[in-house]
């Protein structure tokens, strides 16, 4: 990540283009179409018309049109969001297809869209950040270099001369275990261990003395499972998880209805303004219950590997502090691990409960929108 792989890789694919084709027409694919024009169309615009080159992007068709030198061609943009989008793809012929953030679409999708390249001296481009040694774009690919005829380029942030030391600096802070072995090393590494594993007594603070600027509660329901709720309180731009709520059906031999929650989670905010509260997606009944006591109630954000990602990210940054009287999230914090064998990279299903709700919180109020970057430098010639 922050390696400007995505930039001077989707630069150097339409220079490619341009050069080697006149009057054809050539795929970018992104997760959606909205991701890739956020992160590829607006910061290559400017520099394609730096270039010389003229282009006109026809939002309702999803179309780029490129002129350079007298030669016209069309640029396609799709989103490989599920197994689905392979059938948006089918039926165009392609002489080159670009994919930015690969490991993150379908193998369906990618593999009809390499399918349309029929022109000759079409070329496959693709980008990603790593994900773990079982993924199928690693395993068919990257392992298989000579086979596919690929070159394969290794980028990390030391490759981007644009990012300030300072900056990269901050990213080798943020991230540790398998997050820092992927974004930060670039490598394809498997998910074991403890989940949080920096955490440590380090990372729990006492209440803070001064008041709160504003309140929220994070909830995690369950009925045959434990429920979770924290409280969290704001200030001076810090998020302090000040108080929980922690009720194991299993444990106290009996369990509580929707009303019965929601009565309890009003007690436990105390007759404090809540700005939100931030209830698991899945959790329907629960929901409709807390609206109708007139509390604003917010559908969390349920990705769970970018949850725990953004999660991590906060605490170690100082952003997110767990409080002392947390005693049961600190509890899940020594015992959340990666699930053994699990197809992709997943959390076990155990010790879980104030871990939701905390990334619930964490990429739902704290960090709600994508926190990325763009340095972008044009090397003018005089």
């Amino acid at each position: 990540m922050r390696s400007g792989k995505t930039l001077i890789m989707s630069l150097s694919f339409v220079i490619w283009a341009m050069v080697c084709f006149e009057g054809r027409q050539f795929g970018m694919c992104g997760k959606t179409i909205a991701s890739l024009r956020r992160n590829v169309i607006q910061a290559l615009l400017p520099m394609l018309r730096e270039l010389g080159m003229s282009c006109e992007e026809k939002v309702s068709k999803n179309i780029l049109s490129v002129e350079f030198a007298g030669r016209e061609n069309t640029f396609h943009l799709f989103g490989g969001r599920d197994e689905s989008s392979a059938a948006l793809i089918q039926g165009v012929t392609l002489a080159g297809v670009l994919f930015d953030e690969v490991a993150l679409q379908p193998r369906s999708f990618v593999e009809q869209a390499i399918a349309r390249c029929s022109v000759t001296g079409s070329r496959f481009w693709f980008n990603c950040n790593p994900e773990g040694p079982e993924h199928w774009f690693y395993r068919e690919w990257v392992c298989r270099t000579e086979d596919r005829r690929a070159l394969y380029l290794h980028f990390t942030m030391d490759d981007n001369p644009s990012l300030d030391p300072a900056v990269r600096d901050r990213y080798e802070r943020l991230y540790s275990g398998v997050f820092y072995k992927r974004y930060v090393l670039g490598q394809w590494v498997a998910a074991e261990g403890l989940v949080y594993d920096f955490f440590d007594g380090s990372y729990v603070k006492p209440v803070p003395e001064s008041g709160m600027e504003e309140y929220c509660i994070s909830c995690d329901y369950g009925t045959a499972n434990p429920s979770s709720f924290g409280l969290w309180g704001r200030s001076k731009g810090v998020w302090y998880r000040i108080k929980e709520y922690y009720f194991d059906s299993r444990r106290e031999g009996h369990q509580k209805t929707d009303a019965e929650y929601a009565e309890d989670l009003v007690a436990f905010a105390e007759g404090l303004p809540l700005r939100a509260v931030v209830v698991d997606p899945s959790a329907a009944s629960c929901i409709e219950t807390l609206r109708r006591l007139g509390l604003n109630v917010v559908k969390a954000k349920n990705d769970v590997l970018s949850g725990i990602r953004t999660a991590a990210g906060l605490l170690k940054s100082g952003a997110m502090v767990i409080c002392e009287p947390c005693r049961d999230a600190i509890r899940e914090f020594s015992l959340y691990v990666w699930a053994d064998g699990a197809k992709g990279d997943m959390p076990r299903k155990e010790n879980d409960h104030a871990m939701d709700e905390i990334r619930y919180f964490a990429s739902t109020i704290v960090s709600p929108g994508n926190d990325d970057f763009a340095v972008v430098s044009v090397r003018r010639e005089i």
